[in-house]
């Protein structure tokens, strides 16, 4: 029991310096690759120094760590463990009695728990550096208006309407909105107020509406009602749960918001009348990456563990790598198709996951009992 204590831990020793070795080696060669891309960008803004970009390059850096991480746990597990079968330290053990199984558990517990690592305290670090980031590109980097400038500047969003009753709904159309600042300011609006049976009561019709804490401050607002005449022009106030800056992350990327804070801002963006689809299938997808990792690291095992006798070597870890490669088009697949409304948001953030685990599964099977 000792002996394979000692060399469960002597594996995850070996595994875990493999695969933070190549996380730390693929980001630096990625985030070299995205500060070219930045300094090619700003050849055309003179007024962007060396040290701005490199500021931002700097920002982006916990981002690209996240996004290879299943990468560096595939291609690191694929080193370790071709390593440990070139010099027969894999080949003693199992001729020992000790099956695949047992030595592979604790560097698949290592490899999940790396996932749970960057997705409870990285994502949280990089959600905030990638915000900075974005929000210095669209300022030094960028001609357009940034997240709010869709569809000319148009603003719809549906939330509930406190002035009714508790379940009375307000839909706000706005023909331009700017942001000055910390001021999101909207002209030509119109506010739909309906009651808890979607029946519509009336009709507001403002010059302009400016965001403040809690409201909607309404000038020159006219109450339009059914076989009535409109009232005359006044100041009027709409409760509201929306901000500045959640306006403003519900245009931006999920990827800006910490997973700590996206159940919040999904109910929020559900109750708003904003499609959450981006930022629930991002959540998932946080959720499943320690699973994912974990697959990684079987599917690194099952396609380096062949003694190096029997030949075919390069083959295997050629296959290994191509095998990764292909669960991760298959994850931007059902990524997109998520994203579009044909496939539910769980299944399409954890069936690559999942199906990729069955393949490892079946390979080891096939390695260890075949």
């Amino acid at each position: 029991m000792t002996a394979a204590i000692t060399l469960s831990l002597y594996i995850v020793r070996q595994f875990a310096t493999s695969v933070l070795g190549m996380l730390l080696a693929l980001s630096g060669l990625v985030a070299m690759f995205d500060f070219i891309e930045l300094l090619r960008r700003s050849a055309s803004h003179p007024e962007v120094s060396f040290g701005l970009v490199s500021q931002i390059a700097a920002l982006r850096l916990p981002y690209v760590s996240m996004q290879i991480m299943p990468f560096a746990v595939l291609l690191g597990g694929i080193l370790c463990f071709w390593r440990l079968t070139r010099s027969s330290e894999l080949i003693v053990a199992r001729a020992s009695g000790v099956s695949a199984w047992e030595f592979l558990t604790g560097p698949t517990l290592c490899a999940a728990l790396f996932g749970m690592i960057a997705t409870a305290l990285i994502s949280p670090v990089s959600s905030v550096m990638l915000a900075r980031a974005e929000a210095m590109e669209n300022t030094y980097l960028r001609s357009g208006g940034g997240p709010l400038a869709l569809n000319g500047g148009q603003l719809w969003l549906r939330q509930s309407d406190r002035m009714l009753t508790p379940q009375g709904v307000a839909i706000i159309h706005a023909n331009q909105v700017e942001l000055h600042g910390k001021q999101l300011t909207a002209t030509q609006v119109s506010v739909f107020r309906l009651d808890g049976a979607d029946k519509l009561l009336d009709r507001v019709e403002a010059t302009r509406a400016t965001l403040g804490k809690g409201n909607w401050i309404l000038d020159n607002a006219r109450t339009i009602k059914a076989d009535q005449l409109p009232g005359p022009p006044q100041e009027m106030n709409l409760p509201t749960d929306l901000t500045v800056s959640r306006v403003q992350e519900s245009f931006a990327s999920p990827d800006t918001l910490s997973v700590w804070a996206l159940p919040s801002f999904i109910a929020l963006l559900d109750r708003s009348g904003f499609s959450s689809i981006r930022h629930r299938l991002h959540f998932q997808a946080l959720l499943a990456l320690p699973l994912l990792c974990a697959t990684m690291c079987l599917v690194s095992a099952g396609f380096s563990m062949r003694p190096a006798r029997r030949g075919g070597v390069a083959k295997m870890i050629g296959s290994g790598v191509a095998a990764g490669f292909v669960l991760f088009v298959v994850s931007k697949i059902a990524e997109e198709i998520g994203q579009s409304g044909a496939l539910p948001v769980a299944l399409a953030a954890w069936a690559p996951a999942v199906s990729g685990l069955m393949l490892a599964v079946a390979l080891l099977l096939h390695t260890e009992d075949g």
